[in-house]
């Protein structure tokens, strides 16, 4: 699945892009963003370890730290971003619906 809406990340939107959708379309929205941020987190954490594994190995070079720094800070931004998406709406919608954990890992199948 790929990145739910647009967030241009300076916020000049915000929740309005939403307001004017029906609640189901929003629920719709939310459980989408949901499996993207349950995603991306599970991502950040396989690049996260890999980097600091790479960092208790002497033989790791120093650019291959940095690159792996990199990618890791480059997923965080990301993933702020859609947190924020994901904020909004669940703003507009009002509720956080239920998402169970077992839809993630069947999509990841």
């Amino acid at each position: 699945m790929g990145h739910v809406g647009s967030f241009d990340g300076e916020g000049n939107e915000g929740p309005l892009r939403y307001s004017s959708m029906q609640k189901s379309e929003l629920e719709v929205l939310a459980v989408a963003a949901i499996h993207e941020h349950r995603r991306l987190l599970a991502a950040d954490e396989a690049v996260y370890e890999d980097w600091t594994r790479a960092n208790d190995d002497p033989m790791v070079t120093g650019s291959v730290l940095c690159s792996l720094q990199d990618e890791y800070l480059a997923r965080q931004k990301k993933s702020e971003a859609q947190q924020q998406e994901l904020s909004e709406i669940i703003d507009a919608l009002g509720y956080v619906p239920e998402v169970p954990i077992e839809d993630d890992v069947a999509e990841s199948d």
